[in-house]
């Protein structure tokens, strides 16, 4: 029976990327795969012809040969040296590897070579903890004692999982490589070894306390260390407090997360603190002097400059955040704190009062430059519409 078009096996022009290639090959080789064709006796044989189709075309050189000679190029050794590796056709290690991980899970790796099996010893999670603070507890910093959920070594067998902390025996079922071989069709594929789970090695007397695990759940009181200067967002590394590692394996690492809460007087901004402060009218209108906190507890006075208006803001200097202190010396400089005015209306007026303030504002007519522009402009813009009507 006269072989098909290898282009036309696996359904692409001649003029397809390696690339539309390996697609074509792929959803061939999921379609005609011998397993999920059980009942069809020519599923083998077309996944073969697609197979050493596909052998040939993503190889270039066997490609070129193809493309010029046909058939003939791959029949009694014909330019190419005997033609696929292997020495024929029908061996198909070659052409699947690259696909095979994609379409069916792990593809057979090297017979006893290296790192075939998984080490008994596997390093233990990272966790994370998320810690609040307040502001001035960010100021100044602080040791912080947290409790900490997880899993420790097991003491009873030093993480070995055998009683009596008896080192585990390599698995007779996979000979140690974690993984086992089955023969499926014509082709060869590993898979976890189900008598240790992919450890390579069993322990034939678990140890009583921990099961065997190596580890057990234990809370854990741990002292932190939180830096003058945090913000939100900020990551502290504890090396070694992560989860126990099993049968011996290092542990994971713990990540402290801190989260700064916001404040009831004081906005923070980086290095910069603000604060809003609220100034009667007359104060604002003759200036002054008046009182503000600063986050270390301390008071400082400012002065108020006359007129001045809501919004307005005057600059503390070092009166903000300290920088954050990396290894062994401080980056930059403390920030500074902004007072922000806020002018505010008097209310509950008694008579007298209000028919002071009425005095007041009929003598000082010309003492509210920004309503006096503002209402300038409102009146060119009504003139300007009654114009243009």
């Amino acid at each position: 029976m006269a072989k098909r078009d290898f282009y036309q096996v696996l359904g692409v022009n001649r003029g397809a990327t390696a690339d539309e290639i390996k697609r074509a090959f792929r959803q061939k080789a999921k379609a005609l795969h011998p397993d999920h064709n059980k009942d069809c006796k020519d599923s083998e044989a077309a996944f073969k012809e697609a197979n050493e189709a596909y052998e040939v075309l993503r190889d270039d050189q066997k490609r070129a040969a193809y493309d010029r000679f046909g058939h003939a190029a791959f029949e009694n050794g014909g330019g190419m040296n005997g033609g696929f590796r292997g020495g024929h056709p029908g061996d198909f290690g070659s052409a699947f590897a690259d696909v095979f991980e994609d379409l069916f899970g792990e593809f057979a790796r090297a017979r006893g070579g290296p790192g075939a099996g998984r080490s008994r010893a596997t390093r233990g999670q990272d966790l994370r903890y998320n810690l609040g603070l307040s502001l001035e507890e960010a100021f100044t910093g602080l040791q912080k004692q947290i409790t900490v959920p997880g899993s420790v070594a097991c003491e009873e067998c030093n993480g070995t999982g055998a009683e009596g902390a008896v080192e585990p025996q390599s698995c007779p079922t996979c000979a140690g490589m974690g993984k086992v071989r089955a023969q499926q069709g014509f082709f060869t594929i590993e898979r976890t070894c189900p008598t240790c789970n992919g450890q390579g090695q069993i322990v034939k007397n678990p140890c009583n306390a921990c099961h065997g695990a190596g580890r057990v759940e234990k809370e854990r009181t741990l002292s932190v260390t939180v830096p003058a200067g945090v913000e939100s967002g900020t990551r502290i590394r504890l090396a070694g407090e992560g989860e126990a590692g099993t049968r011996g394996g290092p542990p994971g690492d713990l990540y402290i997360f801190i989260e700064v809460r916001e404040h009831a007087i004081f906005a923070r901004q980086g290095k910069t603190l603000a604060c809003r402060v609220p100034v009667g009218m007359v104060t604002a209108a003759l200036g002054g002097e008046i009182e503000v906190p600063t986050i270390d507890g301390g008071r400082s006075r400012v002065k108020v400059p006359q007129g001045s208006q809501t919004g307005r803001q005057m600059r503390l200097r070092g009166k903000g955040m300290p920088p954050l202190r990396h290894g062994q010396g401080l980056q930059g400089e403390p920030g500074d704190m902004l007072i922000e005015l806020e002018v505010e209306t008097p209310v509950n007026l008694t008579v007298r009062q209000r028919e002071l303030l009425r005095e007041f504002d009929q003598i000082a007519a010309d003492n509210h430059p920004q309503s006096q522009s503002f209402f300038a402009k409102v009146k060119g813009f009504w003139e300007d519409m009654t114009s243009s009507g």
